[in-house]
């Protein structure tokens, strides 16, 4: 039965892009002569080549019955078996961790999570960090190439709030499929349109943070974690590393293109046409970030006046960039922090705005983007059709402007983003009730629940008034963690998508 549902020459090609990615953290701890991992990256690396081949010559005539379908579930199935694979070196590599942990780490990474077991940086080598950093980096662009081949056709992924169509449903008339074409022809052009880009913007902020004078690594981790939103570093350091605050401040240019579809080729969803600055995720995303700054700024005076620390005009300016960068990071469900941030809590006067990073996480970046969480265009639909109602009760004879598009989102578009908007919800109680069975208490549940589901692993860290270690957690609250990553990398509306009895019609 599933060999007609799914298309196994997707998952083949993961599974050996992932094997041929082996090799270059081999090579790196071949350089630096740590032969027991570059023996365990090479092994795996080539028996896995070897099997994807085998599979793949097995697989090649494979003709799915419902191709759009069967891509869609080779996103799904994607997150369930490739961590397996990719933990095989990772568990290799280090003789004193459980499989469990390294099917753990790989799944975080590969959901751009960023949730790591390993508090200590120092416990795992240069070129574990590599790894993970690598891992996070693919996924990444494995959700980017999927959102806009497979999800969006199918008005999937936060691209149905622009069109308005049912999820799940493709439809030449839909304002999104210009043409339609196979799914494969489509994973093919956006992957040729994509990666140059993608790497390259990776390339570009990697050389300007060694240029501020970070460390090649660790440059390289940070720039591989900024584009894929994963948050992953290989140092316990804030976000800038070595090159400070500079470093931060090309880090936070770099974030935008998780704020907005447009930002990176390829986009061919309505309102393209319009001047980036009027992009509505865009100038959402500001207003938010703004207000955090503000409300973190202004309760020094407001609730924590008494306290004599930080009334410096360089408490000032730290506070004021803490806060925005920070803001910046989570909005995006990135994670980072800046240096900076003890100075925004000193200044606030709060130990841990945990709240408000929180709620920065559920907003999430933008859609069709490597952000994860409840999505800005969703956010920006219920705001708009707040506003007309709230208009119609002053006016209620009144007419909506603005045109068709515009009408679309306050009334399809924001029914839909509700509907997501409850699953989500629904998500959280389900995610959290699961984890008070396996032990964990209800703040520390939410906290875990929510970092999963929004993909900001980091949240664990500083959401709650002491970190949470991950590392302390039941193999059973791994699990329940690791479904409720997946859940929020790949949305419930596209699970709902491959199980209800319509979608599976020829």
């Amino acid at each position: 039965m599933l060999r007609h549902i799914l298309d196994l020459p997707v998952l083949v090609i993961l599974l050996g892009i992932s094997a041929l990615a082996m090799f270059l953290p081999a090579a790196h701890a071949v350089v630096l002569r740590d032969h027991d991992i570059g023996r365990a990256f090479f092994y795996s690396g080539t028996i896995l080549l070897v099997l994807s081949g085998m599979i793949g010559l097995a697989t090649a005539n494979h003709q799915p019955r419902n191709a759009a379908r069967s891509h869609l579930m080779a996103l799904a199935m994607a997150y369930l078996v490739l961590p397996l694979a990719l933990a095989l070196p990772f568990d290799q590599a280090i003789p004193d961790t459980s499989y469990v942990n390294a099917w753990f780490e790989m799944l975080s990474s590969f959901t751009t999570t960023g949730a790591s077991l390993y508090d200590q940086p120092e416990r795992l080598a240069p070129s574990l960090h590599l790894w993970r950093a690598l891992v996070g980096w693919l996924g990444g662009f494995f959700i980017l190439v999927m959102a806009m081949a497979v999800l969006a056709p199918l008005n999937l992924g936060g691209l149905e709030v622009v069109t308005g169509r049912t999820p799940g449903r493709g439809d030449r008339q839909s304002g999104i499929v210009t043409r339609v074409a196979d799914p494969s022809e489509r994973l093919t052009r956006f992957t040729v349109i994509l990666l140059p880009a993608y790497a390259g913007l990776t390339v570009a902020l990697w050389v300007l943070l060694l240029i501020l004078g970070d460390d090649g690594m660790g440059a390289l981790c940070r720039a591989m974690g900024t584009l894929s939103t994963s948050g992953i570093s290989c140092d316990a350091g804030r976000a800038g590393g070595q090159a400070g605050v500079a470093g931060e401040a090309v880090m936070a240019v770099f974030f935008v293109f998780a704020l907005s579809r447009r930002t990176l080729p390829g986009s061919f969803v309505t309102g393209r046409h319009d001047p980036l600055l009027r992009d509505p995720e865009l100038r959402l995303a500001g207003v938010i970030v703004g207000v955090v700054m503000i409300t973190l700024f202004l309760r020094h005076w407001l609730a924590a006046f008494q306290l004599a620390d930080g009334t410096d005009l360089p408490g000032v300016g730290s506070a004021i960039w803490g806060s925005a960068f920070t803001a910046l990071s989570y909005l995006t469900t990135t994670g980072y922090v800046s240096q900076e941030w003890s100075d925004v809590r000193l200044w606030s006067g709060l130990q841990s705005p945990g709240l408000i990073l929180l709620g920065l996480a559920i907003v999430g970046g933008g859609v069709a983007t490597t952000a994860g969480g409840v999505k800005l265009f969703r956010v920006y639909a219920l705001f708009r059709h707040g506003e007309r109602e709230l208009e119609k009760l002053i006016h209620p004879n009144s007419v909506g402007g603005a045109g068709q598009s515009a009408r679309r989102l306050r009334r399809e578009g924001a029914y839909l983003a509700w509907i997501f908007f409850m699953l989500f919800a629904m998500s959280i109680a389900v995610g959290v009730g699961a984890l008070a069975l396996a032990g964990i208490d209800f703040e520390n549940g939410l906290i875990l629940t929510l970092a999963a589901l929004t993909t900001t692993g980091q949240l664990a860290q500083t959401a709650g008034a002491s970190p949470i270690s991950y590392a302390g957690l039941s193999d059973a609250a791994k699990l329940i963690l690791a479904g409720a990553m997946v859940l929020g990398r790949v949305e419930m509306l596209a699970l709902l998508a491959l199980v209800v009895p319509s979608g599976w019609r020829n």
